[in-house]
């Protein structure tokens, strides 16, 4: 029933075009993409990674309560809350957000074996963890900021005073230095997108609603995790995580990021919070199952608000009678979420697209493009049609597919994919000969509803001149 979420496309395909960097993100998930590729490409494949890590962090946050001195009580809660909540979600979908938490678990992990051991090894590890969390997402900088802030504020704050320290951080801008690199050459692609981001998402994210979904988003293990950051705060030698916690949600809190942004940051909380109620319920062993079955019933409950779990017309039934109101990034209601609704309507689209394109003559596909208004239809095309002349065709100016377009693009025809019918008077397609509008989506649950295929012919001279310099513009402010 349900596909693959539209960025899930996108990422496959930079799987499919490998490079240092690409204009949404780093590369790292592009060559788990790439790996998937080899084994077929199958969804199954393509799931395969966020499982995988999802399934590492479980461990990592293991590892961190053993650290903070839990036993297996302790273990099996700060594991079990990584399994649920908005987790869940997380490690369903092939998005970098899965390796930004398993990147930021993973570099408190080896900062809580530096103090526990005092070992300056951990320090190159924690070093090569964000170094390479940084090719996974670039929000990293914000743990290495809050890192850096808690060692400031802490009594570890000698450790700005060795050689090794330098040592590792010059490592880990080696590591990051292609990218950077890649970044140059491209004119910065990284403040760009941030602008973009700005301009469209993040102007819309309330601050209020910021702090409210950080209790909701984990809500079956809020009394795991708040447990957790009282500790902390209240431990001289664990301050440092606690630190840590508040400057990230101070920086996302007033650069206006998303709640999910900090995510990341849970799975040390939940550790030490499990480790707390270990301690509370030693001698009450009540306590410890009312607390397991309370996270497991309260993440079963939920499972529909974080899984694609019941057909479409089923899960939206639910979200209305529950009152549980859907706003999407456009700011209006829906009856699923925007993630859900974006799993929807993709091979119907690619299929009518290719239907459409195989009934047109073979002088007409030579002389024609597929031109897709943003990436998640290039890449639905390109991942359900397996016609490789076909896919072969398809083009898009949105995101790392501007970068993909082919340096010879001459056409006479295009069949353009659009969210709706564009205006007549349109500065590129007033240049056709003709205009048909040839099918849509008619998936009503679909964020995709309603999606038009249409069909250009006959450009004009002039026309392929705007074309070029459209596209050419969009290139130069990559510095291409």
């Amino acid at each position: 029933m349900y596909e693959l979420q539209r960025d899930e496309y996108l990422y496959y395909q930079q799987g499919l075009h490998v490079d240092l960097g690409y204009l949404e993100n780093p590369p790292l998930i592009g060559y788990l993409g790439m790996i998937s590729s080899w084994f077929g490409g199958s969804v199954a494949w393509i799931k395969l990674w966020p499982c995988l890590f999802g399934a590492a962090t479980v461990v990592l946050a293991c590892l961190i309560a053993a650290e903070f001195g839990g036993k297996l009580f302790a273990q099996f809660i700060a594991g079990l809350s990584i399994i649920g909540s908005s987790f869940m979600r997380v490690h369903y979908l092939f998005q970098p957000n899965f390796l930004d938490i398993f990147f930021w678990t993973l570099a408190i992990y080896f900062l809580i074996r530096f103090i526990n051991s005092k070992d300056q090894q951990f320090i190159y590890w924690l070093a090569i963890s964000l170094a390479i969390g940084w090719w996974g997402k670039y929000s990293i900088l914000f743990m290495v900021i809050a890192i850096v802030t808690g060692l400031a504020l802490s009594p570890y704050r000698s450790v700005f005073t060795k050689k090794k320290t330098w040592l590792a951080v010059g490592l880990a801008l080696l590591i990051i230095s292609p990218n950077i690199l890649w970044q140059y050459w491209f004119n910065w692609p990284l403040a760009h997108h941030m602008q973009e981001l700005q301009e469209t998402q993040l102007k819309y994210v309330n601050k209020f609603d910021f702090l409210k979904e950080q209790l909701m988003m984990l809500l079956p293990v809020a009394a795991v995790w708040i447990a957790g950051l009282i500790w902390v705060l209240g431990k001289r030698e664990w301050r440092i995580i606690g630190i840590i916690y508040l400057s990230v949600i101070a920086l996302l809190f007033f650069g206006s990021g998303k709640a999910y942004y900090a995510l990341g940051a849970y799975p040390m909380l939940l550790a030490a919070g499990a480790v707390i109620w270990e301690r509370l319920s030693e001698r009450k062993h009540w306590i410890r199952y009312t607390l397991a079955i309370f996270i497991i019933g309260l993440n079963c409950l939920i499972i529909p608000a974080l899984l694609p779990s019941r057909n479409p017309g089923r899960l939206a039934e639910f979200y209305k009678k529950i009152g549980m109101k859907q706003k999407w990034e456009d700011q209006q209601e829906h009856p699923l979420p925007q993630d859900y609704a974006d799993m929807l309507g993709w091979k119907e689209l690619a299929a009518k697209t290719e239907k459409f394109f195989n009934s047109l003559p073979d002088s007409s596909k030579a002389n024609s493009f597929i031109y897709a208004s943003n990436y998640g239809m290039a890449g639905s095309v390109k991942f359900y049609c397996k016609d490789s002349y076909l896919t072969s065709k398809v083009i898009s100016t949105s995101g790392s597919f501007l970068l993909w377009i082919p340096q010879r693009l001459l056409f006479k025809n295009l069949v353009f994919i659009s969210e709706e019918v564009p205006d007549k008077d349109d500065d590129l397609l007033k240049h056709f000969e003709k205009a048909t509008v040839v099918d849509s989506v008619t998936d009503k649950f679909s964020r995709q509803y309603g999606n038009k295929i249409i069909y250009y012919e006959n450009i004009d001279t002039a026309g392929m001149h705007v074309a070029l310099h459209w596209i050419n513009g969009k290139l130069e402010k990559f510095g291409q």
